[in-house]
C-alpha cells in the first residue's frame, strides 16, 4: 500500500492558515499557494538517492554527494494544478512538465478527459501528480488512469489538503502510488467540499467564481 505522508513542518502549517483564511486576496494566495508547494516537494524528495563525487573545495579534495540523476516529471492537473507548479520547479528546475485537463461531466459527475500532453520520455520518468485538492478523488484517480495507460509505473501525488474520503478512494484504486498533503481534513460535506478546507482552490488563484 502506498503511504500517506503528512507534511505538518511549522512553516507549512503556518502558511496553509493564511491559504485557508477566507479575506487572503487573490495575490497572496497565489504566493502562498507557491510557497507551501516549495516546502512539500523538500519532503517530497527526501528518498531521492544520491552518488558520491569528488570535489575541490578551496582547502582540499574532498568527497561530495548529488543526486543521481533520477529523471523527475511534473503533472498538474488543469486547471488548479498550475497554482503550485512554479513552486515546485523552484527546487526541480530541471523536472519536465506534463498536464493532464479533466472536468467533471454535468449529467454522471465523473471527470472527463479533454487535454493530455505529456514528455515524450515519460514512461521513464517518476512522476508527480499536483493538485491543490483531493476532495472526492475522482479527479486524481482519472489524472493517474491517464498516466498508467501511457505506460507509467513510478507515480505520486501531491495535495495541498485532502479529505479522507479522497484519500480512501485513490489508495483503493491506486494502491502503488504514495499521496503528500499538507493537512488531511476532517470530511467532505454534503456537496462535495472539503471541510475545513480553502473553498474552491481554482477560483481563489486566478479570481473567478
Amino acid at each position: 500500500m502506498g503511504k500517506l505522508v503528512i507534511c505538518d513542518h511549522p512553516m507549512i502549517q503556518h502558511k496553509l492558515t493564511f491559504i485557508r483564511d477566507v479575506n487572503t486576496n487573490t495575490k497572496d494566495f497565489r504566493e502562498l499557494v507557491n510557497e507551501v508547494a516549495t516546502l512539500m516537494t523538500y519532503e517530497l524528495t527526501r528518498d531521492v538517492p544520491l552518488v558520491s563525487v569528488p570535489v575541490e573545495t578551496p582547502v582540499v579534495h574532498a568527497e561530495g554527494k548529488i543526486i543521481s540523476g533520477r529523471m523527475l516529471g511534473l503533472i498538474p492537473i488543469l486547471r488548479a494544478g498550475l497554482g503550485m507548479l512554479d513552486g515546485i520547479l523552484m527546487l526541480l528546475p530541471a523536472a519536465k512538465v506534463g498536464h493532464v485537463g479533466l472536468f467533471r461531466d454535468p449529467h454522471t459527475l465523473q471527470p472527463v478527459e479533454y487535454y493530455v500532453k505529456l514528455p515524450t520520455d515519460v514512461q521513464e520518468r517518476e512522476l508527480i501528480v499536483i493538485d491543490p485538492m483531493l476532495a472526492t478523488g475522482g479527479s486524481a484517480i482519472a489524472a493517474i488512469d491517464v498516466l498508467k495507460k501511457r505506460g507509467c509505473t513510478q507515480i505520486k501525488m501531491m495535495n495541498l489538503i485532502a479529505a479522507p474520503e479522497g484519500v480512501k478512494a485513490v489508495r483503493e484504486a491506486h494502491p502503488d502510488v504514495d499521496i503528500y498533503v499538507a493537512a488531511l481534513d476532517e470530511k467532505l460535506d454534503e456537496h462535495g467540499y472539503i471541510v475545513p478546507g480553502l473553498g474552491d482552490a481554482g477560483d481563489r488563484l486566478y479570481g473567478t467564481k
